[in-house]
């Protein structure tokens, strides 16, 4: 997507449109297992027909999976939004902004650690999950290129990929620190103490 550019009237209703799924079918799940749940009850809790559900989503697992689309697509937005001027660094650490909700919000951090662990017990979703975390990873590594030379990723090129992966292994640091704290501080303070440990910002 192009730096600042709006997302068409289309995109937006179909966003919402998957969102309120997901959290329709998140309800459910959570209330009587993943396996347990049909495309028909989400469906119909959603107030659609199983047809325009499918218009939304190829399947249940894609319903599950999607959120780290959407995530992605979050992310590499709120590096579009960066100044250019700003040390790569510092963008990444604003970027991880979004994922303060996630975690700091008491509702927020409950569901999504379920629905995370529905991820982790079923083993296509925790494939397809990994794949997403890829992907994640890839749509930053590009931009930050870009950022970086004003050219696309050339991929004999270590040092983009160095830095995305650097910064999600503080975010990842970050939180297991927080989960193990008495959580007295707010989980911005750890982001910004792990990403402060590597000392990148002149990049």
């Amino acid at each position: 997507m192009a730096e600042n550019s709006p997302i068409p009237i289309r995109e937006r209703t179909r966003r919402l449109a998957q969102a309120e799924l997901t959290t329709v079918a998140q309800d459910l799940f959570l209330a009587q297992g993943y396996e347990d749940t049909t495309v028909e009850q989400i469906a119909a809790a959603a107030g659609m027909s199983k047809r325009t559900f499918f218009r939304y989503f190829p399947s249940k697992d894609d319903l599950v999976i999607g959120k780290y689309d959407v995530f992605a697509d979050r992310m590499a937005d709120a590096l579009d939004a960066r100044p250019a001027n700003e040390p790569v660094w510092e963008s990444l650490r604003r970027v991880f902004d979004i994922t303060l909700e996630y975690v700091e919000d008491d509702h927020q951090r409950a569901r999504n650690e379920a629905m995370d662990e529905i991820v982790r017990s079923t083993p296509q979703l925790h494939a397809r999950y990994l794949e997403k975390m890829q992907r994640v990873q890839e749509l930053l590594i590009g931009r930050v290129a870009t950022r970086l030379t004003n050219h696309d990723h050339v991929p004999s090129d270590p040092k983009p990929a160095a830095i995305v992966g650097a910064a999600f292994a503080c975010m990842q640091a970050a939180r297991q620190a927080w989960f193990a704290s008495d959580r007295s501080e707010p989980f911005s303070s750890y982001v910004d103490d792990s990403m402060a440990t590597l000392q990148l910002s002149s990049v």
